[in-house]
């Protein structure tokens, strides 16, 4: 396969008409709860956490596996960060978190790795038994349902991630369920500069996507002018795809117009393609690359197929050639965190690439990334 001849976006991307659809009458959780606070960044929620907590001087601890900018954020609002193991299929060590829990621990924080449920119910029991909050980072599982019951209402608080799984240009959230916790403020929206360009460039990705070589064409056409409007303007977007804490973004809040594309979602057909686009994946290279996740539980919507290669940063740069934009998954991690002490997630840190099964992708398409995928994995055992 060529360079190119494809385009495979990382995050779902926006079509033109999602800009004209209503919102839903019902509205789904977490939108439903009373006590949700929109950000324009899910990491600024855990900036304000720590102040309405009162965790300053205090330990967060976090697992091991983690993508960094939440320890950024913990550490800018001033609380202090340890460490607990994640095992080789990230599952959490339950005895290695009780261990490490010290004097000065405040609050536990577990994430839901690529939307599949962490043990929230025994992570919430350790919490109750030592005093301390329980965070639950719902950044890759917003679609995702333990049993029938959405995730992020177990943990006295709950932290989201909207442009990860719906096509919105912005937007995380913070859900307070101890309703002794006080709610912080509602920031403002961000510029609409900010917001519009991103949902000009969604929308390119939609059509590059979707519209062969001619909407591949059209996007680095697009590109290529709305770099040089951007110049003359002098507008900066604030990108979402930032790997950093910035307190220079602390109180944008999500857009309206973000708020009201993710509410006309239909979040159960979104979470049905997610999960055959998965399942298609994972048949697709299993002779080749042993799943991480051997199971796909009912309701889990994953945010995307975690594959277990040798050298994680050379297959993501082979796969970006060929136009999928495949991610050496939180291959680095936080310098407060010593990978020696955690060699099981120095593993995970080296050997997983980040595939997207979101819901854009349309079967025929997914038939040629798993054949691009699997010339590159059956390259590299010919080359070993």
């Amino acid at each position: 396969m060529k360079a190119q001849e494809l385009f495979i976006p990382a995050f779902t991307t926006l079509s033109p008409g999602m800009l004209l659809q209503r919102p839903r009458r019902r509205r789904p959780y977490p939108f439903s709860s009373p006590s949700i606070r929109y950000f324009y960044f899910a990491r600024n929620g855990l900036w304000h956490l720590v102040k309405m907590l009162g965790l300053e001087g205090g330990e967060v601890l976090l697992p091991a596996y983690h993508h960094g900018v939440e320890v950024e954020a913990f550490l800018d609002a001033g609380a202090k960060v340890g460490f607990y193991r994640i095992g080789p299929r990230m599952e959490v060590d339950l005895d290695d978190v009780e261990r490490r829990i010290g004097p000065d621990t405040r609050a536990l924080h577990l994430t839901h790795f690529v939307g599949f449920p962490g043990p929230v119910r025994a992570m919430k029991q350790i919490a109750r038994r030592h005093g301390l909050y329980l965070i639950e980072d719902c950044a890759h599982a917003l679609l995702t349902l333990d049993g029938e019951a959405p995730l992020g209402r177990t943990g006295d608080v709950a932290i989201f991630c909207f442009y990860k799984g719906l096509p919105v240009p912005n937007g995380g959230a913070l859900v307070i369920n101890d309703p002794r916790i006080i709610h912080v403020p509602q920031p403002p929206p961000p510029p609409l500069s900010s917001t519009g360009s991103l949902l000009a460039s969604s929308m390119l990705r939609y059509q590059a996507l979707r519209g062969g070589r001619a909407g591949r064409a059209l996007r680095r056409l697009a590109l290529r002018l709305g770099k040089g409007t951007l110049r003359v303007s002098k507008v900066a977007p604030v990108l979402t795809g930032s790997e950093h804490f910035s307190r220079a973004h602390l109180d944008l809040g999500m857009s309206s117009v973000a708020l009201r594309i993710a509410l006309s979602q239909d979040f159960d057909r979104i979470r049905a393609a997610q999960r055959r686009n998965y399942l298609f994946l994972r048949a697709g290279f299993a002779d080749l690359s042993e799943p991480l996740f051997p199971d796909l539980p009912p309701g889990v919507a994953p945010f995307f197929y975690p594959l277990v290669v040798d050298d994680n940063k050379r297959t993501a740069e082979q796969l970006n050639a060929l136009g999928i934009e495949a991610v050496d998954f939180w291959r680095g991690s936080h310098p407060q965190c010593d990978l020696a002490a955690f060699p099981d997630v120095a593993r995970l840190r080296r050997s997983i690439v980040e595939i997207p099964c979101h819901q854009d992708i349309p079967l025929p398409i997914l038939r040629r990334v798993v054949a691009a995928v699997r010339d590159v994995l059956e390259s590299a055992r010919l080359a070993a």
